[in-house]
């Protein structure tokens, strides 16, 4: 005998007709390729098939359609090892959105000029899913150069870049970026205090200088790029190199003078009222 009541019999059927969202929105190929994706972009070396496999821990036929699918679109690509990793197709796709593209192309004339007095490569950077990402270059005028590609990931702890970029923020903001920080290769720990202290001084100086940490000679000097909402959006930084043959070149503070010059041109152009209070008081 069913001694259901009929209170009990509509929840039931309530409960059976409510659809799973997980289960009912779910698709599982797009997962797939998206945790291809970002597996690569955790390496900077790249996986063999075999190796993405193990990442994933999914089998190799699981994943084999889905690589040569990806590959073929463009979105990753195979060396003569058969190792994968990514190309720079979802960056170009990312950048394509105007807030972005704006800014790139209001910085590049600039960064050009930039270029020209300093006699230095330099790049701008922005903040990107917890780590630095490069969306602009400009290659020293000089014979030789050193600089980063577009599209470079660097670490946000440990760059003069990121200290910029953190330094400026309101405490939650910067709470929140620290929280999806996502290491980069050769990227070093910092202890919690000390990082704060670094960033304190940013803000007291106006910019960030520190030896880099992967190249020997190298000198990392950023200042920020103000935008709308009185809010740091932006980074340039120069990756200076000294030359030693006694040939005349901008000193580290007249590269100062040209960098706190071309960001403030910058920042106008982006909107900033430099008469305002700045979010992050």
């Amino acid at each position: 005998m069913n001694t259901q009541q009929p209170s009990d019999l509509a929840t039931e059927t309530a409960n059976q007709s409510e659809p799973d969202t997980n289960a009912r929105y779910s698709a599982p190929a797009l997962d797939k390729g998206l945790d291809i994706l970002e597996a690569l972009s955790a390496s900077a070396d790249g996986y063999t098939l075999n190796q993405l496999s193990q990442v994933l821990q999914r089998n190799v036929n699981e994943i084999f359609r889905m690589v040569v699918t990806l590959q073929r679109r463009g979105y990753i690509q195979a060396d003569q090892n058969d190792r994968y990793t990514l190309t720079l197709k979802m960056f170009a796709l990312a950048h394509r959105q105007p807030p972005v593209k704006s800014l790139v192309d209001a910085a590049l004339p600039l960064l050009q000029e930039l270029a020209e007095r300093t006699r230095q490569s330099a790049h701008l950077t922005i903040y990107q899913d917890g780590r630095v990402i490069v969306i602009a270059q400009v290659d020293s005028p000089e014979r030789w150069s050193f600089g980063l590609k577009v599209g470079v990931l660097m670490g946000l702890s440990d760059t003069s870049s990121g200290h910029v970029l953190l330094a400026y923020q309101d405490e939650v903001t910067r709470t929140r970026m620290l929280g999806k920080h996502i290491k980069v290769e050769g990227e070093l720990d910092i202890d919690p205090g000390q990082l704060f202290s670094l960033l304190m001084a940013v803000r007291k100086t106006g910019y960030a200088m520190m030896p880099s940490i992967q190249i020997q000679g190298v000198t990392n000097i950023a200042f920020p790029v103000w935008g709308l909402g009185q809010r740091v959006i932006a980074a340039i930084n120069i990756p200076h190199i000294a030359r030693i043959d006694g040939t005349p070149t901008p000193s580290k503070e007249q590269i100062k003078t040209a960098l706190a010059d071309i960001c403030a041109r910058l920042s106008l152009r982006l909107g900033y009222d430099a008469q305002a209070t700045p979010a992050s008081s």
